[in-house]
């Protein structure tokens, strides 16, 4: 009888998903809880800004080194240096008493978690079968998104009964515990895993020839590519209205909407929960396109476009609606129109990368948190121009969108940068 291929690889999703929704819960705890540190330390609207930009620049910063050193040293002993280095300063940032302190602990909270994703794109890249890599991505983010969707509510009831500062001090033991268990379990190369039969290796044919310690990256071929291009900045343009539902979303309820408490944690919620659909659908949806018209870059461009494109829309009218509740149903599908984006953005990393899928996942990622460097002082200072009409920096967010739609016309999201087969003489 023909051997059953092992499932060790739905595992290794497991455990990327575990990992990305204490992502989540770590950065969404920081705008969850900035009206109690405003309120406790005296920081203004501008100040808290400034906290906020603090963890997206170093995020942008140390994206690149993250990815390339998961390229370089593999994601297994990466992973467990920055998830162990973030939970620490998670942590730490209940202890901090004044802006600079806050501003330092949230910049150093963003350098590690800077590398998580570049290296769970780099672990499915060597750890799954190329068919099965943009739906693993949608099903990634879901639950990412799903975790940040929840946290508002789980933070708010944890403010009921503890302070904000041992409310960081309980988040950053979750990626402790998570870092100790990957590393005893987790394996770069499939095959020096022993619950991998050989039937599973024969799946993964395609993928173990990306050399997990790989040194060398084609800088010139990354910075001249025109798809590499498009990519970074149709990231950025889905992360800048993503940065405002981490960071200015629960204030916004509270002077815009006129909501506080636990009404308005729900309603926070809606943005990630229906982004966390957006995603998988994303995913389902390019695949069966894909299938479709016989062009995997027609159904990404495709399904990318059409979700920067709705996001748009729906977020102009969002302000137009003056019931809080089906506001943020309209703010929630715009949420779902961006996250439609997210598989087919981080499967082109995957194909065009390849086994510097890495590095160039970092690079995406680090235009993407530039963006959440730049938006909130950009919101903040619009807020101060307009006497805190929360209508203008919105809209900005819809017409950055629409860069978003032209990006995703003239990207070539599957040509690698080098051909797969050097990947084997490497």
């Amino acid at each position: 009888m023909r051997e059953k291929p092992t499932r060790t690889r739905h595992l290794v999703v497991l455990f990327a998903i575990t990992l990305a929704i204490i992502t989540y819960i770590d950065r969404f705890c920081m705008g969850q809880a900035a009206p109690n540190i405003q309120a406790d330390l005296h920081f203004t609207k501008v100040q808290m800004s400034v906290v906020f930009a603090a963890f997206a620049w170093a995020y942008a910063l140390f994206e690149i080194p993250g990815g390339w050193m998961g390229d370089w040293l593999g994601p297994r002993r990466v992973l467990l240096r920055i998830v162990g280095w973030w939970s620490v300063m998670t942590a730490a940032m209940g202890s901090m008493w004044n802006l600079s302190s806050m501003t330092a602990a949230n910049f150093l909270f963003g350098a590690g978690e800077a590398g998580c994703f570049p290296n769970l794109t780099k672990v499915f890249t060597v750890w799954l079968p190329q068919h099965e890599r943009v739906r693993a991505q949608g099903i990634l983010w879901m639950f990412a998104r799903w975790g940040g969707a929840f946290t508002p509510m789980l933070v708010a009831w944890m403010l009921h009964w503890v302070t904000w500062r041992q409310a960081f001090r309980i988040f950053g033991l979750l990626g402790i515990v998570w870092a100790v268990v990957f590393y005893r379990w987790f394996r770069d190369d499939p095959r020096r895993h022993p619950a991998v039969n050989a039937a599973e290796l024969a799946l993964l044919e395609g993928t173990v020839k990306h050399d997990p310690a790989h040194r060398h990256v084609p800088w010139r071929k990354l910075f001249t590519r025109p798809s590499v291009w498009m990519l970074w900045i149709q990231y950025f343009c889905l992360s800048y209205t993503f940065w405002f539902y981490v960071q200015w979303l629960p204030t916004y309820l509270r002077e815009f909407r006129h909501l506080s408490g636990a009404y308005a944690a729900r309603l926070a919620s809606f943005p990630l929960l229906f982004g966390g659909v957006g995603c998988l659908v994303g995913g389902v949806v390019a695949a069966r396109l894909a299938r479709w018209t016989g062009s995997v870059k027609t159904a990404r461009r495709a399904t990318a476009s059409i979700g920067c494109l709705g996001a748009a829309v729906l977020l102009y009218v969002h302000t137009g609606i003056h019931d809080p509740f089906w506001a943020m149903v309209a703010m929630g599908f715009a949420s779902f129109g961006n996250d439609i984006v997210m598989p087919s953005a981080w499967g082109a990393c995957m194909d065009i990368g390849g086994k510097y899928a890495g590095t160039l996942s970092g690079s995406m990622n680090m235009m993407g948190n530039m963006a959440g460097g730049i938006a909130p002082v950009v919101a903040a200072y619009l807020l101060k121009a307009t006497n805190n009409n929360w209508v203008v920096p919105i809209h900005v967010m819809a017409a950055i969108y629409l860069v978003g739609v032209l990006c995703w016309l003239l990207l070539d999201p599957v040509t690698p940068l080098e051909p797969v087969t050097d990947s084997a003489n490497s």
